[in-house]
C-alpha cells in the first residue's frame, strides 16, 4: 500500500505554510489520493496502474503549491515572481555568460595537423560546439531553482530561455539597424546568413538550455512515481 501522506509531504517541500496548516493539507491531498487508488483498484486494475492513475489526478505539483499558498496569503507577489522567474533567469543568463567566455578563453583552441605536425586552429563552430554542450547543465540548474520556487511550467521554461534574449534582440533588432546604417553590413549579409546566425545564437542555445530543463523535470517526475509506487 503506498505510503500517500509521505509522498505528499515530498511534494510539497518548500511551500509557505505552518506546520498545522501543513499537515491538514497533507491530510487532505492524501486522502483524495488514496481515495482515486482505491476505486481503481476496485475496478481490478493493478496496484502499479492504479499508483499512476492516481497521481495524474494532480497535473501539477508546483502550480498547487502556488494556488495553496495563494490561497492563505502567503508571500507577496512580486517576491514570488523574483524566486520563480528573475533570480533562475538571470543566472542562467549569467552562467552562460561565464561559460561562454571560459570556453573562448580556455577551450580547445589547437590542435596537430596529421600533415605537418604543427598546431592550426580549431574552427570556431568547435569553440561554439563546446559552449553549447555546457548549457544543459545551467538550462537544468535554472529549472530547478524556478521549480523549486513552485513556478509553473511556462514560468520555468521563460526562466531557462532568458539567455538567448540579447541574441534574439541582437538578431532580430541589431543586424537590421545595422544594415540601415552600415552599407557593408547590408551588402555582406544575406538571408542564408541570416538564418545561420539565428540558428546558431538563438535556436541551438535554446535548445540545448530546454533540454537540460526537461531532463531534470520528466528525471524528478519519473522518480517520484517510482518511489512512491515502491512504497
Amino acid at each position: 500500500m503506498p505510503d500517500w501522506n509521505e509522498f505528499v509531504r515530498h511534494q510539497l517541500v518548500g511551500i509557505e505554510l505552518n506546520q498545522g496548516e501543513m499537515a491538514d493539507v497533507v491530510e487532505e491531498l492524501a486522502g483524495h489520493l488514496e481515495e482515486a487508488f482505491r476505486n481503481l483498484r476496485c475496478q481490478g486494475i493493478t496496484e502499479q496502474e492504479a499508483v499512476q492513475r492516481a497521481l495524474q489526478e494532480v497535473r501539477s505539483w508546483q502550480e498547487l503549491r502556488v494556488s495553496i499558498e495563494s490561497s492563505r496569503g502567503r508571500e507577496p507577489f512580486m517576491n514570488k515572481r523574483v524566486s520563480q522567474f528573475w533570480f533562475p533567469a538571470f543566472l542562467t543568463l549569467f552562467l552562460s555568460q561565464v561559460a561562454l567566455m571560459v570556453v573562448q578563453e580556455f577551450g580547445p583552441r589547437n590542435y596537430l595537423s596529421p600533415a605537418t605536425s604543427h598546431p592550426r586552429m580549431l574552427p570556431q563552430t568547435a569553440v561554439f560546439a563546446a559552449w553549447v554542450a555546457a548549457l544543459p547543465l545551467i538550462g537544468a540548474l535554472g529549472a530547478y531553482l524556478s521549480g523549486r520556487a513552485g513556478g509553473p511550467a511556462k514560468l520555468v521554461f521563460s526562466a531557462i530561455t532568458f539567455p538567448v534574449f540579447p541574441f534574439l534582440a541582437f538578431v532580430v533588432i541589431g543586424l537590421p539597424i545595422a544594415m540601415l546604417f552600415d552599407d557593408h553590413v547590408a551588402r555582406g549579409l544575406s538571408f542564408p546568413l541570416f538564418l545561420v546566425t539565428f540558428s546558431a545564437w538563438v535556436v541551438c542555445p535554446a535548445l540545448a538550455l530546454v533540454a537540460g530543463g526537461w531532463f531534470l523535470r520528466h528525471f524528478a517526475k519519473r522518480s517520484g512515481r517510482q518511489n512512491i509506487a515502491g512504497n
